[in-house]
């Protein structure tokens, strides 16, 4: 597939982010920006000190607004004002044991946040394309070794999971029923676990682990033989923008989408922590019996033969590569290097990767 030069295709499009202050959408805000965009952000106010937004400076550089895709009447404004050609849709409550404490407040982000913002583009005429980012555990999970396909059942045991599933049925409808007729090709997309610099959320692994190690801290790790299909940042990202520039003129490719590594990259939590090991060689490391805590799935892989056939998508940056850029990154920031450099320097470096 002939894909038109990313500085041709973004410069001066208006691109709305939700979820802008967050790992994915500051990282997503600032690749949009460098390649020309005109970047509208939409979410709360970051939730950690410290954060990537804040880190990377980027209320300076773009046109950004505070608001909870809960408050329906605050987002319809807002969006109808911004006037986006593209939406890319990030805000969500996106942590699982998270969902375990507060189900509710899981199940209003996820799904109304998401019907909120579907509702606030029906009708509005300058968008073209909006992908919505749910998540891989959108899939009935039966820990079996095949990867996931589109075409698979939804699912979800614990309430993240079963909140993403149920938005993706949101997303159907509001295509189906409005959207598709409107002109808007809409998009589901349907990542693996991200890992990058510049993430300081509670219970991921990379950012627990970043914590400990810089104060010499002991790990515990619960569920070290947990299989997920580990991706840096920049993969996924990548992956959305292209199916949004490709949906610009071939809306008829609307869908759900797989993005993720190869299905023999998926990896444990174990492996993926001895390859950060080496960048602190007094670290040290306690791993669990996987009985800890409440209930997460043990073995998620995905499928990506959509994407590769649709979108001529394929991963660049191997698990051994991801590792290395993130606690490279993680390291260079707390050496005193600005944040939106590093981003910068890693974003460069995988838009030359062959």
């Amino acid at each position: 597939m002939e894909m038109s030069p990313p500085l041709t295709f973004w410069k001066n499009k208006r691109v709305l982010v939700t979820g802008h202050t967050g790992f994915k959408g500051a990282w997503l805000s600032i690749w949009l920006q460098n390649l020309g965009a005109h970047v509208i952000g939409i979410s709360l106010v970051p939730e950690t000190c410290p954060n990537i937004f804040t880190e990377a400076k980027l209320t300076k550089s773009i046109e950004s607004h505070f608001c909870d895709i809960r408050d329906s009447d605050k987002l319809n404004t807002l969006i109808k004002q911004s006037k986006p050609d593209i939406v890319f849709h990030l805000a969500a409550q996106a942590l699982v044991r998270k969902s375990y404490q507060d189900p509710l407040a899981t199940f209003s982000s996820n799904v109304m946040g998401t019907a909120h913002v579907l509702d606030a583009i029906k009708g509005l005429n300058s968008v073209k394309v909006a992908v919505m980012i749910t998540t891989d555990k959108v899939y009935q999970n039966h820990e079996w070794h095949w990867p996931y396909r589109e075409i698979d059942n939804l699912g979800g045991h614990d309430p993240y999971s079963a909140s993403k599933a149920a938005s993706e049925i949101v997303i159907n409808s509001y295509r189906d029923a409005f959207l598709k007729t409107q002109g808007v090709a809409i998009a589901s997309a349907r990542a693996g676990n991200v890992i990058g610099g510049g993430d300081w959320s509670a219970d991921r692994l990379i950012p627990d682990v970043i914590r400990s190690w810089q104060k010499n801290q002991v790990v515990h790790i619960r569920r070290p033989n947990a299989i997920r299909p580990w991706q840096h940042v920049l993969e996924p990202l990548s992956s959305y923008m292209t199916l949004a520039q490709t949906l610009w003129s071939q809306p008829e490719l609307a869908g759900a989408y797989n993005f993720g590594p190869e299905t023999n990259e998926a990896a444990t939590v174990k492996e993926v922590l001895e390859l950060a090991r080496p960048f602190f060689p007094e670290s040290k490391i306690e791993y669990g019996d996987g009985t800890e805590g409440p209930h997460e799935a043990g073995l998620l892989t995905l499928d990506i033969t959509k994407a590769r056939a649709q979108l001529a998508i394929k991963p660049k940056w191997n698990l051994k590569e991801s590792v290395t850029h993130t606690i490279s990154w993680y390291q260079a920031q707390h050496k005193g290097q600005e944040a939106r450099f590093l981003c910068e320097q890693d974003i460069k470096a995988f838009e030359n990767k062959l």
